[in-house]
């Protein structure tokens, strides 16, 4: 059985950086993309990026040039480094298996619900605050 536990959260400042981790078990971590999803107060879940198994990577508009993904298959953990955070990204932040539907990678039309993806984490609370 897929296990993901994601940790890295807290509380920072506008401008500032955090780095979430997503530590996986019970799978064949390399072989299948990842993702990271989120979900602010009051609103849906929000695609943020995901990383093929090929280190392809893909991003929302919103967190181009400010979030990286990575992945790191002999350890099993993914990864998503956060720059330039916004009180926009306040948000509960969760690692799944499994990548978004294509047309959020091509930058258009994004919608998603939890059973797009495979096994999901528990969630880390990332709050930027001033």
């Amino acid at each position: 059985e897929a296990h993901l536990a994601a940790s890295g959260g807290g509380v920072v400042q506008p401008g500032q950086s955090l780095r979430l981790s997503c530590a996986t078990s019970g799978f064949t971590f390399s072989s299948v993309p990842m993702s990271w999803v989120r979900q602010a107060p009051g609103k849906g879940l929000e695609w943020v990026s995901t990383i093929n198994s090929d280190g392809t990577t893909y991003y929302r508009d919103f967190v181009k040039g400010r979030f990286t993904i990575s992945r790191d298959n002999a350890r099993g953990t993914l990864y998503l480094q956060m720059h330039n955070l916004d009180t926009e990204d306040t948000a509960v932040y969760h690692c799944a298996t499994g990548g978004a539907p294509a047309s959020c990678y091509r930058g258009s039309w994004c919608y998603i619900v939890k059973t797009d993806f495979g096994a999901w984490c528990q969630g880390t609370q990332v709050t930027v605050s001033s």
